[in-house]
């Protein structure tokens, strides 16, 4: 009897619980009483629903296929401020916890204060302890931003000796690189106006702008000469990470070009006497010698290089027939007089000049190989090869050499490259063995040619010691 009294209890205090809820919800879905809080979230809920159920009506009609273009925001607009404002609060942010050359001098002094010297090697090394030990002075004395750089994954990107320890300086530098690297997505960011992760030419030039005051080797160019250089400069960031010509480069392929390690370079002093560095395209010698040779070429003082004019470059070794080509395949912009054949702009200029420079690598391939492909088809037979290297026969006959068979010669290009079909040299094949810069140049330069055939002299006059005779004579 009591149990089953206190059965009757606990319904009647469910029953009790469950009316509560009840009237709470039916409380809830009214308006009444309402706060305007409480009303301004019901009806924001209300229209967003409504809106998704448009979009779900409008795509059942549509079809199953998505929307795959977004029109960007007009200038001026609501949506086009508010992108502007949180892509500047978001690159603010990133830069706020970006390590600064204080910081990055302190953590070198740390990792040297704590780390121990290898008796064999001399290097300075540091083992997991100590490196999360170093971790916690670093963020004690600069800051939690340094933090990230010691995690344990850091820590097995880097070789160990049989001790378990990894040396100090390379985990440094990689500090070093990801901060410039980083610092350098952040101004590129900045000057990117439509977000979408592409550079174009005149931002790419801002960049490089922004960046003259701050690399030693370029810090004194005649204020004159600055817009010249920043084109040229730009002008290489295009031509390794724009290979399909739109006008436009993605931020993600510079960072990771060889064009941004070259530029970066220009941050050390050069070496006493060293005032003519022309190797690196960045460097000031180089744009001045490539502004001087267009206008040595430029015989009628016209901005532009005709076929003839063209055919002085490099001494005059290029044969005319890849002159030829050039024009047919790489100036489309040029000036023209009624009349007159194309001829050929500065913009063309740069890039004949980057691709017989870089003839190694793929982007300098694929221009060369478009003049070398005679008749547009995406490969070369034997009779292409007996029609190109004709030219070059015959200059290297000029000079006085000796006679060639252009059938041996035939042969050997065929043996280098080693083509997948037998029959046929295509851009692949020339990339893929390795010799492609090689055996472009004896098809277009004599000079290329005679560096071929004499590399083994070559080879053995650099791998000479300087040794001077009794006499002192070399």
């Amino acid at each position: 009897m009591r149990c089953y009294r206190t059965g009757g209890a606990d319904e009647s205090s469910v029953v009790s619980s469950m009316l509560w809820v009840r009237n709470l919800r039916r409380y809830i879905r009214s308006d009444v009483d309402l706060e305007s809080e409480a009303m301004l979230e019901l009806q924001t809920r209300k229209i967003l629903l409504n809106i998704f159920k448009e979009k779900q009506r409008k795509s059942a009609k549509a079809g199953i296929i998505p929307c795959f273009y977004k029109r960007k925001p007009e200038d001026g607009s609501i949506s086009h401020t508010v992108q502007r404002l949180a892509k500047y609060r978001f690159l603010k942010k990133q830069s706020d916890i970006l390590l600064n050359s204080d910081d990055l001098d302190a953590m070198w002094l740390i990792l040297r204060e704590n780390c121990v010297i290898d008796e064999a090697t001399g290097s300075e090394k540091v083992n997991y302890e100590d490196f999360c030990q170093i971790a916690s002075l670093c963020t004690e004395q600069i800051g939690s931003k340094c933090y990230r750089f010691f995690s344990p994954s850091n820590f097995m990107k880097f070789g160990k000796d049989e001790s378990g320890r990894i040396p100090i300086l390379p985990f440094y530098l990689y500090i070093m690189r990801t901060v410039s690297l980083t610092q350098a997505r952040i101004d590129m960011s900045e000057l990117d106006e439509d977000s979408d992760g592409f550079l174009q030419p005149y931002e790419m030039e801002a960049y490089i702008r922004g960046l003259i005051p701050n690399l030693a080797q370029l810090c004194d160019m005649p204020t004159e000469f600055v817009q010249m250089y920043c084109h040229i400069a730009a002008h290489k960031f295009f031509f390794f990470c724009d290979p399909s010509r739109r006008g436009k480069a993605c931020i993600k392929k510079i960072l990771l070009s060889n064009c941004l390690q070259e530029l970066m370079e220009l941050h050390q002093e050069s070496e006493e006497g060293d005032v003519e560095n022309t190797e690196n395209w960045f460097s000031l010698a180089s744009a001045q010698r490539i502004c001087d040779a267009f206008l040595d070429l430029d015989k009628d003082g016209n901005s532009t290089l005709s076929k003839e004019e063209l055919q002085g470059y490099a001494d005059g070794t290029l044969t005319d027939i890849f002159i030829e080509r050039a024009f047919d395949e790489h100036v489309h912009h040029g000036k023209t007089v009624i009349g007159n054949p194309w001829e050929m702009d500065f913009e063309s200029f740069l890039d004949f000049v980057l691709a017989l420079d870089n003839k190694d690598t793929p982007e300098g391939l694929t221009y060369l190989f478009k003049c070398l492909d005679l008749h547009g088809r995406g490969f070369l037979t034997a009779a292409d090869i007996h029609i190109l290297f004709r030219d070059v026969r015959e200059k290297w006959i000029q000079v006085g050499n000796y006679e060639l068979c252009t059938e041996d010669i035939r042969d050997e290009i065929w043996d280098m490259v080693k083509p997948v079909d037998p029959l046929r040299i295509t851009l692949s094949d020339l990339i893929a063995c390795k010799q492609g810069g090689s055996i472009a140049s004896m098809l277009i330069d004599v000079r290329g040619f005679w560096a071929h055939d004499n590399r083994e002299n070559l080879l053995q006059e650099d791998l000479e010691p300087y040794e001077p005779d009794a006499a002192g004579r070399t």
